[in-house]
């Protein structure tokens, strides 16, 4: 088995921190990733969005040249 580059780095890494052997972090995530592979997706809630009336424009959306020009000012023509 050949592990990539940056998998290996992780490894060490966290091999350090834990203080603990190689073998022992690679079975642990191997038991961990197996677990989580094998275990059914959480269903999440679907996202709602609220609906808002804001009423009518104050100035007319259909040109938006015209709409730009009256937001920031003449100028920008």
């Amino acid at each position: 088995m050949t592990i990539e580059d940056d998998i290996a780095v992780e490894l060490e890494r966290l091999r350090r921190k834990r203080d603990i052997k190689l073998k022992e972090l690679i079975n642990e995530a191997l038991r961990r990733g197996l677990r989580s592979m094998e275990a059914r997706p959480k269903k999440h809630k679907p996202f709602k969005t609220k609906a808002l009336d804001l009423g009518t424009p104050l100035i007319n959306l259909d040109n938006i040249a015209e709409a730009l020009a009256h937001l920031e000012g003449e100028g920008f023509k």
